[in-house]
């Protein structure tokens, strides 16, 4: 027999016991939030969808009601960036914090909470796994001290 066939059945010997060993070693890295949610195309249409029943909503509208077509295109390509990144994905958020970027707009905890609602009912209607609704909730709700204003201000 070879060397090389000896040697290649040696290596495929000591791979075969290693991850006998250390099972770890086979185990595939958990995918991210970004990948589990379908990748930039699924988050863009999510947001698509989520800025639509915002914009529709008479307590709502009133934040789209003065920003020009190419400011709302704006918005929305800085929500897919932010969405895209704290979920995991290769995207760069390139916006303003949270709190600079919402400051002075007047978001009251109901306007959060209904925001909240259509965030929900957009996920339902893209069929988004529980577990990865959960997930999205929590890193958004991370920023609502950032985003509503105290009453009063």
């Amino acid at each position: 027999m070879p060397r090389s066939r000896i040697f290649t059945m040696v290596l495929a010997a000591w791979a075969a016991l290693a991850l006998l060993v250390f099972p770890a070693l086979a185990q595939e890295k958990p995918k991210s939030l970004y990948a589990r949610l379908g990748g930039y195309d699924a988050i863009a249409a999510v947001t698509d969808d989520f800025f639509g029943r915002m914009e529709k909503d008479p307590q709502l509208s009133r934040f789209f009601k003065y920003m020009s077509t190419d400011s709302k295109r704006r918005a929305r390509q800085l929500t897919v960036d932010l969405l895209c990144h704290m979920t995991g994905g290769p995207c760069f958020y390139i916006g303003r914090d949270m709190r600079t970027s919402h400051q002075g707009m007047g978001i009251t905890p109901q306007d959060w909470e209904l925001s909240v609602k259509y965030l929900k009912e957009t996920l339902n209607h893209f069929k988004v796994p529980a577990k990865e609704q959960e997930e999205v909730l929590k890193a958004i709700e991370a920023t609502r001290k950032d985003i509503v204003e105290p009453p009063g201000k």
